[in-house]
């Protein structure tokens, strides 16, 4: 497995401190994230995962807590925008430049408007993809909100 990709580039690239933890991905897992958090022995809560959609035909990323569910409505409240609905895998991969499984917040291909739910902020650390499957990033939440320029909200249903 690779240490670099365009995620840790990005980190590298802004200072921010962070630390890499590998994990067997199962391409079956009925929830990724889920798996993610039991394979390297973390709570769900901390373990967040990247979902790519469309708000008013426009791409947005939400990154949620990976035992939670995105209320698109709180979404799109929290970028004033009307209509969400999840984009579809493909066009994800191809805006990302990631694989569905591997998607990062950091390092995406095109720069979109995030969100990050903001009880994510409490903890002292979360994990978020690290630009391939089987591969978690741990970093502040704090500092991932702020070199995202990612927006704090309540998104979860």
């Amino acid at each position: 497995m690779a240490k670099t990709t365009r995620a840790t580039q990005a980190l590298t690239k802004a200072g921010l401190a962070f630390s890499l933890h590998e994990y067997a991905y199962d391409p079956n897992a009925e929830r990724i994230g889920l798996q993610a958090a039991e394979a390297i022995g973390e709570e769900p809560r901390r373990v967040l995962k990247t979902l790519m959609v469309e708000l008013d035909g426009k791409p947005v990323c939400a990154v949620i807590p990976s035992d939670c569910e995105v209320s698109m409505k709180k979404l799109a409240a929290a970028l004033g925008g009307k209509h969400a609905t999840m984009m579809k895998p493909q066009a994800a991969e191809k805006l990302t430049g990631y694989v569905v499984g591997g998607i990062s917040p950091f390092g995406q291909k095109k720069q979109v408007p995030t969100v990050i739910e903001i009880t994510a902020l409490n903890e002292p650390h979360i994990y978020v993809n690290g630009g391939q499957r089987g591969l978690q990033i741990r970093v502040d939440p704090k500092t991932a909100c702020e070199a995202l320029s990612a927006i704090a909200a309540a998104v979860i249903a």
